[in-house]
């Protein structure tokens, strides 16, 4: 056997960690000027595509640029507008369109391609990533290393002085990756909704279910209903669901949805409402229907009101 085949263990820490901050950027080459006057240095532009799969946690894609290599890229940030740490491992990828063949094997289609341009700057220990991104338009991406004795808090202090510099202002800021912005998060969720219940395990109900979660890394985890001979023993698609998450490495979601064979809109049932209550809120939005069809989205507050919370343990 494989040294940890058969072993369920929360991800490990990534070797590679930046401080990271993304924002629009309304006019390019003012930014750029700045870069230049502080002395960064132009490293040109680089054409690069972003191939996005599902990631068991957090997120995947294929990177390919025109005229050099390409890479496969894991990478683990939470959402958040405000500068955020993220863990990323990239490995060298010499045929990519075997890798990516692969990957579709494995992992299924790819669920979203971004195209851009990027300008790249480096100033001290941070890469200064001015984007145009095709259908979205134009960012700034600022990547502060992590490294040596001082480590975060080193990176944190130069991204806060060179967001000072660029003049990003706090409205600008944008909290999501550009694969979130390109997708449809809602039709992402149902369309691996719909997957995981077309292989639920539904002998006696013929009822099929298929649930999906957004962890907070950005990741998706789905689950079907599993039933057994014994009624009370079967499992609904949201616990199934919410276990992936859990067995990931995750303990919180911030999206869900819902997909049932025979029925339009399938609302989760009271037990699994106090279930996603337990890693969601009341705002977290829960997205009821079936793919390329208009779904009816609700949050969990409205699904459960006055719902059972930890706090009152402590009551």
């Amino acid at each position: 056997m494989l040294p940890g085949a058969g072993t369920v263990a929360s991800p490990p820490p990534m070797a590679s960690v930046n401080v990271e901050l993304k924002a629009r950027d309304a006019d390019p080459r003012t930014t750029a000027a700045r870069c230049r006057a502080l002395g960064a240095r132009d490293h040109g532009v680089l054409e690069q595509r972003d191939t996005y799969f599902h990631g068991r946690v957090g997120r995947l894609k294929l990177r390919q640029t025109a005229d050099g290599p390409a890479e496969l890229i894991a990478y683990r940030r939470p959402d958040g507008a405000e500068p955020g740490a993220s863990g990323y491992v990239r490995a060298p990828a010499g045929d990519p369109a075997a890798l990516r063949e692969a990957l579709v094997a494995a992992l299924g289609p790819a669920i979203v391609v971004v195209d851009k341009r990027r300008r790249l700057f480096t100033w001290e220990s941070v890469r200064i990533h001015l984007d145009e991104v095709e259908g979205l338009g134009t960012f700034v991406e600022l990547e502060s290393i992590v490294g040596g004795d001082a480590g975060e808090a080193r990176a944190r202090a130069a991204l806060a002085r060179l967001r000072a510099e660029l003049a990003i202002a706090d409205d600008a800021l944008v909290a999501v990756s550009y694969c979130d912005l390109l997708l449809d998060a809602p039709a992402a969720l149902l369309a691996a909704a719909e997957a995981a219940m077309r292989r639920a395990y539904a002998p006696y109900s013929q009822f099929k279910v298929g649930a999906a979660v957004r962890g907070a890394t950005g990741a998706i985890y789905a689950g079907a209903n599993v039933e057994n001979v014994a009624f009370p023993q079967g499992q609904c698609a949201e616990a199934s669901a919410i276990g992936a998450l859990v067995t990931a490495g995750e303990s919180a979601l911030t999206e869900v949805a819902v997909v049932a064979e025979r029925l339009e809109h399938c609302p989760p049932c009271g037990g699994c409402r106090q279930r996603l209550v337990e890693f969601g809120s009341a705002s977290t939005p829960v997205h009821l229907g079936r793919p390329g069809a208009a779904p009816r989205t609700t949050t969990l507050g409205e699904l459960l009101p006055g719902s059972f919370h930890r706090a009152a343990l402590r009551s």
